[in-house]
């Protein structure tokens, strides 16, 4: 573990680490078993996973820091009075690859303290990769520095999204058309593996255009201390919006444009 991460964050991380791992051994009970799968109200599914690797995380979370607030995906918001900070779980991001059998799925967590995320996590347990941000301590991948790519150029960028056609029926369709056209390759490793891929200089740009705040929560710590970024499409640095783009800096700004419209190459 980094020496130079402050020893305020330092068991926050710790805790951070163990309790996506403990999570990530859950889903990998299910993970190829046809495990069944419940549709919820919102029309995602869910399944037995998800559930009991969001409860195992609560419940690391509060043998420690049982006055913190947590935000989960399956389990809702748990407030304390007074909280000096709230955890975003996503116990599952990527469920429709994980009931499918595919392993780009991951277990988030992320802590904001004083309205700034100051850690993250992202666990990936079929791929046996975790990687993890603590707010000026950097980005390591399985234990390495990770950093974004230093391609400066669209025309030689890998564009990731979840699901092409999901960005057509948002009402996308002309701005992925511009990027598609504008760069060398166009793949669909999506959810937050997609974030990660940037974070890790794998690709150079990740697009969603429907997010939740415990989806988004690691993102934005990971992609800022591996030298990227992560906005919403605005350009806003935030965890709070319903729509977020990942690049490794240098490709922001272009890409930003194109998605709200403003150019057209």
């Amino acid at each position: 573990m980094n020496l130079d991460i402050k020893e305020s964050l330092r068991s926050r991380l710790e805790v951070a680490l163990e309790a996506s791992w403990r999570a990530g051994k859950i889903t990998l009970e299910y993970y190829q078993t046809g495990v069944q799968v419940e549709i919820k109200d919102d029309r995602t599914p869910v399944t037995i996973a998800d559930r009991r690797a969001e409860e195992e995380i609560r419940r690391w979370l509060a043998r420690y820091f049982s006055e913190d607030a947590v935000v989960g995906e399956e389990g809702g918001a748990a407030t304390a009075a007074g909280a000096k900070a709230t955890w975003y779980i996503d116990p599952i991001d990527g469920t429709k690859a994980f009931v499918c059998g595919v392993p780009f799925y991951g277990t988030l967590l992320a802590c904001e303290m004083h309205g700034k995320v100051v850690l993250g996590v992202a666990h990936f347990p079929a791929l046996n990769e975790t990687v993890w941000a603590v707010q000026d301590g950097g980005c390591y991948w399985n234990g390495r520095r990770a950093r974004v790519s230093q391609v400066n150029k669209l025309e030689d960028a890998v564009l990731l999204t979840t699901d092409f056609c999901r960005m057509e029926t948002l009402g996308y369709q002309a701005a992925l058309s511009r990027l598609c056209g504008a760069t060398k390759l166009q793949r669909t490793w999506g959810d937050a593996y997609g974030h990660i891929l940037v974070a890790t200089g794998r690709a150079e740009i990740m697009i969603d255009p429907k997010m939740a705040v415990w989806d988004n929560g690691p993102l934005l710590p990971i992609l800022e201390e591996a030298g990227g970024r992560f906005t919403d499409w605005h350009g806003n640095a935030t965890i709070h919006h319903d729509n977020a783009f990942s690049t490794n800096g240098h490709l922001h700004e272009v890409v930003r444009r194109i998605l709200n419209g403003e150019t057209r190459s």
